[in-house]
């Protein structure tokens, strides 16, 4: 594959910045390069479909996630077009279902339980409605057109993806009058939208409402702030794109909406604590109920500067950070090995190496970025490869031995740093001679 061997080129000067650390630069090579090498199925010129791993499915977000480190290399038309045959599927697969979170590559009919209902659409691989879905590709066509220049994503079915955003967004602000539903009839316990398949009251709040989190896990309360936040900014370039294609309609609309979502996180999203001052909390039913602590899986409260929703040092930001990364935060944990945030999606107690790289990736401060980059370096069992979470205490027990969006998100912290010209200075503190 031609881009894959335009990628390990543009490498070499990271690589050559890991050598003091003996074998960095081949897990490095490998991580950043996990997806082009196991994941990607390109079925022809303009569709690009990418599998999670070890579940073989598409997830909007994972599959935009999986891909953003390699970005930095768009102006190359080769990767370019790997980029946007993926938000053509992207697009594709919102014009089938917008309520969906993961599709199937043909209609096959797979589904991750059988006995969900309403029953899904045979490309359909499942059916949570999560907000963040819809706003992924948005951010994915924003960070392809900043670096390429271009905009041949924006085709008809683009548009269409665009309209159908707005109106599901919409739709979702009165979730009373949705019609969407989700009943799982599962035989283990997993957490249900309950109500019938409506899950929890919600007040009037000018946010939109989601079924699940990122990390496919129903929701506690039906507005969740840092996903409401994502949507605020994938707005803007959704506006953006919408008077480039002249459909001043559509982009009247989506700054509209985006103001009531903001009207709305700033009205019942955010928490005054005592010990942290005033703050975001996680969820919320804008009827008097939050929901306090921070998720592993993005987009988390964690993220919200990776997203592009706030700088790496605003105010609000950094006291929610401070929460986040507390014990406060009832996910964050701590053991012999490492310490950071998890999820109520894995075993209780282990901890996200994705959680460990958006740390990364969000902090300005050189020794806070080392220590995250020493557990990293430090836990992968001796596999060389990220995991979906590990015990902190025995980091040999972990989940997903290939969950190639865990990889691409280590890639891209390592990258970043170098981008920054922090590396050196990073790995130095970092004080890891091998991995």
């Amino acid at each position: 594959m031609r881009a894959r061997e335009i990628i390990e080129e543009r490498l070499r000067p990271v690589t050559a910045q890991l050598e003091p650390v003996a074998g960095l630069p081949e897990m490095f090579r490998a991580c950043f390069l996990n997806t082009l090498e196991t994941t990607v199925k390109r079925q022809e010129p303009g569709d690009t479909f990418i599998i999670t791993g070890d579940i073989e499915a598409m997830w909007l977000r994972d599959s935009t996630a999986q891909v953003l480190q390699y970005i930095r290399f768009a102006d190359d038309p080769a990767v370019a077009g790997i980029i946007e045959g993926l938000l053509a599927r992207q697009a594709a697969c919102i014009g089938i279902d917008p309520y969906a979170n993961a599709f199937n590559e043909t209609a096959s009919g797979r589904h991750w339980d059988a006995n969900d209902l309403p029953e899904p659409d045979p490309r359909v691989w499942e059916r949570k409605y999560e907000i963040d879905s819809l706003c992924w590709p948005m951010l994915l066509a924003e960070r392809l057109e900043e670096k390429s220049g271009s905009r041949r994503f924006l085709t008809p079915a683009f548009h269409g993806m665009m309209k159908t955003i707005v109106r599901i967004f919409r739709r979702e602000q009165h979730h009373e009058s949705s019609e969407y539903r989700f009943i799982r009839h599962s035989p283990w316990p997993e957490p249900d939208l309950g109500a019938d398949g409506r899950g929890a009251p919600v007040g009037p709040s000018g946010m939109t409402w989601s079924g699940f989190r990122p990390s496919d896990d129903a929701c506690t309360y039906g507005y969740l702030v840092p996903s409401n936040l994502f949507a605020a900014r994938a707005l803007q370039p959704l506006i953006r794109y919408a008077e480039a294609l002249g459909d001043a309609a559509l982009a009247k609309d989506a700054a509209a909406l985006r103001g009531e979502i903001l009207d709305g996180l700033e009205k019942y999203g955010a928490v005054e604590t005592a010990g942290y001052g005033r703050i975001w909390s996680y969820e919320t039913d804008a009827l008097g109920h939050h929901l306090m602590m921070d998720d592993a899986n993005c987009p988390s409260l964690l993220s919200l500067p990776w997203l592009g929703v706030c700088d790496r040092e605003d105010p609000m930001y950094l006291r929610t950070r401070a929460f986040v990364l507390s014990r406060d935060n009832p996910y964050f944990y701590a053991g012999a090995a490492a310490a950071g945030v998890g999820s109520p999606h894995t075993p209780k107690g282990f901890i996200w190496p994705i959680a460990l790289c958006v740390r990364i990736l969000t902090s300005v401060d050189d020794e806070e970025a080392a220590e995250s980059l020493r557990m990293l370096l430090t836990t992968h069992a001796g596999t060389c490869r990220m995991h979906e979470s590990f015990d902190p205490d025995q980091p040999e027990k972990f989940t997903r031995s290939w969950f190639a969006w865990a990889n691409s998100m280590f890639g891209e912290a390592i990258h970043t740093l170098y981008d920054e010209g922090r590396l050196q200075r990073v790995l130095a503190l970092a004080g890891v001679d091998h991995v």
